[in-house]
């Protein structure tokens, strides 16, 4: 989807494993915005995978010729439900209006330029059936280089870990390493292990679960909202958990939206969360007061990333 109107790719399903014939239905959901050539690749590996049933893309916003790639798509493939029309509604909205619309029992949350690899559905599928709490289970996500990407396995979120984490202080000096709330430094678990946040890159849930948590916040417009469905399915007594053989490849950063209006939802987003989550007088207070310096961290990365460019 470079420009030019070409179909997607149609990659023919493999065979269904034998020890997963018999589980419950798969619907994975993928919210589209301008997402640029990856969406095309992203599309084929979902549609390629034996244990889709059904995939529902929720078009926020395409180039035309991407429009009109997936409305042919959803035409010749029975598999895939296509919304479109509603506008830019953000993320949280997006996903929820997704959600409401899959047949699945089984929802699996995918974002548009992430790549499947083999027996990553297979893995958080087998994983999650059998668990007897309302439950997440999130994939190990990976950069275009294999190396395990920042934000796919994370300790808890609160005021103090993201300022340090915003500005990297906190891997910077040896003191307040404690303060570290991306793992993926750490060496890779041998099985699945719970965790306090995965990343909303690819994760799933039974849809009982998604229901019973209310599904996303719709006050979040883009990003914390994958941070914030993990508090609440914790809340609800039930278990986030780190698969580290349920990979996906996650470009990132491919949206044709400014890096600087990105990051600006993105502190928006974890100043609410913060607020949200704060219990009492003081903490509200505080949530508060720090909102404006967590937006401002937030938003001076990307002018950060330019003036290095620059300096480079």
């Amino acid at each position: 989807m470079n420009g030019i109107a070409a179909p997607i790719i149609a990659v023919e399903p493999a065979s269904v494993p034998e020890f997963l014939a018999k589980r419950r239905s798969v619907t994975v959901v993928m919210v589209v915005y301008m997402t640029g050539p990856a969406l095309e690749e992203s599309v084929a590996r979902v549609l390629s995978d034996p244990l889709v049933d059904e995939f529902v893309i929720v078009d926020n916003g395409s180039s035309s010729p991407e429009a009109a790639c997936l409305h042919a798509l959803a035409e010749r493939d029975s598999r895939v439900v296509l919304l479109s029309g509603h506008g830019n509604v953000g993320f949280a909205r997006g996903a929820n209006l997704g959600a409401r619309k899959a047949a699945g029992d089984i929802l699996v949350f995918l974002n548009p330029d992430a790549f499947l690899q083999p027996r990553c559905i297979a893995e958080l599928v087998r994983e999650i059936e059998p668990r007897p709490v309302p439950c997440i289970v999130g994939g190990r996500i990976l950069n275009a280089d294999m190396t395990e990407q920042r934000g796919a396995r994370r300790g808890e979120i609160t005021p103090m870990t993201a300022l340090m984490s915003l500005s990297r202080l906190a891997g910077k000096t040896r003191g307040w390493r404690r303060f570290e709330v991306h793992w993926e430094g750490d060496a890779v678990p041998g099985q699945v292990v719970a965790v306090p946040t995965i990343s909303g890159a690819c994760f799933c849930m039974r849809r009982e679960d998604f229901d019973c948590v209310q599904g996303f916040d719709e006050g979040y417009f883009l990003h914390v909202e994958d941070v914030d469905l993990c508090w609440r399915v914790r809340r609800a007594g039930g278990v986030v958990l780190f698969h580290p053989k349920a990979e996906v490849v996650h470009l990132g950063h491919t949206s044709l939206t400014s890096p600087v209006r990105v990051e600006f939802h993105k502190g928006v987003g974890l100043a609410r969360y913060f607020r949200k989550r704060a219990v009492g007088v003081s903490q509200r207070l505080a949530a508060w007061v720090l909102s404006p310096v967590v937006v401002l961290a937030a938003v001076a990365r990307p002018v950060m990333w330019r003036l290095r460019g620059r300096a480079g």
